[in-house]
């Protein structure tokens, strides 16, 4: 009695943790309530990153991919632990009577009803089940790296968008105020042209200088929208929420911070794709042992345990009510296919540990390559802002000149052109710099 009481205790403890597991995994499958989306946000670039962390979904799936492996986890743990059955029948004979013969004497035996409660517990253990356990631990492993991955895309992208809205912002700004001037010696042309004079030629030619400023600040306020909108998509909201992004250019391209990337030391083991082949390599070798213990036993223990109650008379109990059961199976031929099987995974772990040591050698002259684009974007973007700062103090000195009678039309024109090609080129030289200080961030695993 004491020995089944220590088993029912002992079932009582395993279903109990069962359960607490189970309600575990479906806490964290609760599907996400989205919040209404914002008539306006005003975000700084750290605070628009940790709102596209939290909103997105693709990071989400990653997320749930990570609990996704733990359940796999646990299911495969469970199959080694013991199963719990119980079951209660009851059969009615309906009053039949068996008739024997026993020694030349007909004997009558009578067959009451009868009810069975069964209880039975079984356990099943081999080298393969364990090793799967331990390659499960593998595969949350790679889907946490997956999850950090993504994390670092969605911040870079986020870093990448935010830049170019701010960037394209000031560019406009600068444009606008030129239109300004521009546009005061048109008038002032055209006056002129009325009274006689000057030429209508004159006027006219300044006024395509107009229009195609007023087209490169239409052109830019478009993109601005655009690249809103790819930060919108990564924010997670809607198309109608205002974007105020209060961070300024200067602060978000700063020289001291690239100069501080430009000296980062390089640590394989922090790359996020070194880390992901490492795991997979390492899989790969599990599964070497875990094809290697297909030739190994399975060891398998069954308690049974019966209780019958007869109802009526006769009746005699020919079930035992307590029954053990231990087996050991061991294979011993299969024609040849689990000694394959071993061979195939042995030819995909030496592919493994190919691809890894020839990742490994690839990954330094990366590091190097990526620091060389940084410093050539860098140096770069400031030759590009002084140009463009330069640009924008000749259209100004030409334009005050042109307005004293000092500049020709044609001064007036090149240095209007002048201006315009250094905005554009400045605006390609801010992002090529952007997206190489993302590629080594994102390289050297640095959110």
């Amino acid at each position: 009695m004491k020995t089944k009481t220590i088993f029912l205790i002992s079932v009582l403890l395993f279903s109990f943790v069962m359960l607490r597991a189970e309600d575990h995994v479906m806490a964290a499958t609760q599907p996400y309530e989205s919040e209404p989306a914002p008539a306006s946000l005003t975000l700084t670039l750290s605070e628009a990153q940790d709102y596209a962390v939290n909103g997105n979904r693709s990071l989400r799936n990653a997320s749930l991919a990570v609990q996704e492996a733990y359940a796999q986890r646990w299911q495969t743990i469970a199959a080694m632990l013991p199963s719990v059955d119980a079951s209660y029948s009851y059969s009615n004979y309906l009053g039949y009577t068996a008739e024997m013969n026993m020694g030349g004497m007909p004997v009558s035996i009578a067959m009451p009803n009868v009810g069975a409660f069964t209880l039975t517990t079984a356990l099943g253990l081999n080298a393969q089940g364990v090793i799967g356990a331990l390659l499960q631990n593998l595969a949350i492993d790679m889907k946490r790296i997956s999850l950090e991955q993504s994390l670092t895309e969605l911040r870079s992208s986020v870093r990448s968008s935010y830049v170019s809205v701010k960037v394209m912002e000031d560019i406009t700004s600068l444009l606008d105020s030129s239109l300004v001037n521009i546009e005061t010696l048109a008038r002032m042309t055209q006056s002129t042209v009325d009274a006689g004079a000057a030429e209508q030629t004159t006027a006219d030619q300044i006024m395509v200088r107009v229009n195609t400023l007023r087209n490169n600040i239409n052109s830019n306020k478009r993109n601005i929208e655009l690249a809103k909108n790819m930060l919108r998509v990564l924010l997670n909201v809607p198309a109608q929420t205002e974007l105020v992004l209060t961070d300024e250019v200067g602060d978000l391209l700063s020289a001291e911070a690239v100069l501080k990337q430009l000296g980062e030391d390089f640590n394989i083991h922090n790359n996020l794709n070194y880390q992901l082949l490492e795991k997979s390599t390492e899989l790969a070798k599990r599964n070497v042992h875990m094809a290697a213990w297909a030739y190994g036993p399975t060891v398998s223990l069954a308690y049974n345990y019966t209780n019958q109650q007869y109802y009526g008379e006769g009746g005699f109990r020919m079930t035992p009510p307590n029954l053990v059961q231990v087996s050991v199976r061991m294979p011993l031929w299969s024609s040849g296919s689990r000694a394959a099987g071993v061979v195939e995974k042995k030819i995909a772990y030496e592919e493994a540990k190919n691809t890894l040591n020839e990742t490994t050698d690839n990954l330094g002259i990366q590091f190097q390559q990526l620091r060389y684009n940084l410093q050539n974007a860098y140096e770069t973007y400031m030759n590009e802002k002084e140009n463009i700062a330069v640009a924008k103090r000749v259209f100004q000195s030409v334009t005050n000149k042109y307005q004293w009678g000092a500049a020709s039309n044609l001064e007036l024109t090149n240095a209007s052109n002048d201006l315009i090609s250094a905005e554009s080129t400045y605006v390609q030289a801010v992002l090529t710099m952007v997206n190489a200080q993302v590629d080594l961030d994102e390289f050297l695993n640095k959110r």
